[in-house]
């Protein structure tokens, strides 16, 4: 068991807490370590029908047995139970913990969010950080940074897991909770989806290769959002005469997931760049979103062929970051990182990469991932 960064934050709060994340990130695990007098879980299909049935069993619940901490899981199923909460919160001063794997369905069921009232926050996969940056790279290339998956030591029930996470997301969530009536399509676009990690999103491309709508394929992409499977990031431009790409890019929650879509744990050439981006990327933005302060991941590249991988907005900082998925790197690996330094002097310039050495290159530090994440991007760096 891994001490996750949220658990102090959420149990030294007095506020009550919604925690949103992708299923099998450890949201009932982390609410239930806290120890809450009542549990509701609604995930369970027996007290979701009778939660659904009868709204005000959970005021019955809580008048016969007087809690002071109440948990409720997977609150998307039924939204309008926030408005009770809500008037509990109000009146009988109980505090909260609610967690929800999904946003769109909340937001379509018009859910009372409880604005000043509730804090939300967000659980991601685990970060190298809570891992105490001691993970087997070969281990986080191919399987990822789920609770479950890290702690399984059975390569072909982690294999197994991974494999069966989309057509159990999209039976249990897409289909469950009615968030797309062409399954079929969005069940195609996901497993698609795995050969466009780390470039350019050509719409058009996507829907005629595939034989999508195009509207559908927007679409498809909010509800991979929106139930937290995974991102787009927008291209950085400085310049307003610098001719840069336009088109976003998208990584998928966890690379592990993104493998299991792909069924491919052998890395080649052709995947393991996209997996190691997804794992940077992922590890930095956890790490920053649980810090709770403002940031920004984009990506920049240039019609004339220059990019980065990473640009990452902290405050009045500003990293450059391109990732390589071994330590064996030249000079010429680093012209664009050189180029925007020339650019942008007060950027920090840096390179990851997925080999063993830490080392210097014509000025710029080419450092392992994990150290490079615990020099620039924890909460003490």
């Amino acid at each position: 068991m891994y001490e996750r960064i949220l658990t102090q934050q959420i149990n030294n709060s007095k506020k009550s807490v919604l925690l949103l994340g992708p299923r099998q990130t450890g949201k009932t695990t982390l609410l239930k370590s806290l120890k809450p007098d009542l549990i509701i879980n609604l995930a369970k299909e027996r007290e979701f029908q009778e939660h659904l049935v009868s709204p005000g069993l959970i005021e019955d619940l809580i008048e016969l047995k007087h809690p002071k901490k109440v948990f409720v899981d997977e609150v998307q199923r039924i939204p309008s139970l926030l408005n009770t909460i809500q008037s509990l919160i109000d009146e009988k001063h109980i505090q909260f913990f609610i967690t929800g794997s999904s946003a769109r369905k909340l937001k379509r069921g018009q859910a009372n969010l409880l604005p000043g009232r509730i804090v939300n926050r967000s659980l991601f996969p685990l970060t190298i950080s809570e891992l105490n940056y001691d993970y087997d790279t070969a281990l986080a290339l191919k399987y990822g940074f789920l609770p479950g998956i890290v702690t399984e030591n059975d390569i072909s029930q982690k294999e197994d897991v991974l494999t069966s996470y989309v057509s159990n997301y999209i039976k249990e969530e897409i289909q469950q909770e009615a968030l797309t009536r062409n399954l079929t399509g969005y069940s195609t676009f996901v497993n698609c989806l795995t050969d466009w990690v780390g470039l350019d999103l050509d719409y058009s491309k996507i829907s005629t290769k595939n034989k999508l709508n195009r509207f559908a394929v927007h679409r498809f992409f909010e509800i991979l959002e929106d139930t937290l499977v995974g991102r787009r990031i927008q291209s950085w431009s400085f310049d307003e005469e610098l001719k840069t790409v336009k088109h976003p890019k998208f990584y998928f929650f966890d690379n592990g997931v993104m493998n299991g879509i792909h069924q491919q744990f052998n890395l080649t050439g052709a995947n393991l760049g996209p997996t190691c981006e997804t794992i940077i990327y992922n590890q930095i933005f956890s790490i920053l979103s649980y810090a709770n302060q403002p940031f920004n991941i984009s990506y920049f590249r240039t019609h004339s062929g220059i990019e980065v991988d990473f640009i990452v907005e902290k405050g009045k900082n500003l990293f450059a970051i391109e990732v390589k998925s071994n330590d064996k790197i030249g000079s010429d690996d680093l012209r664009h990182l050189k180029w925007l330094k020339k650019v942008k002097p007060k950027a920090e310039i840096v390179l990851f990469h997925f080999g063993k050495r830490s080392f210097k290159l014509d000025g710029v530090w080419c450092l392992n991932w994990q150290e490079g994440i615990k020099r620039y991007f924890t909460s003490d760096s």
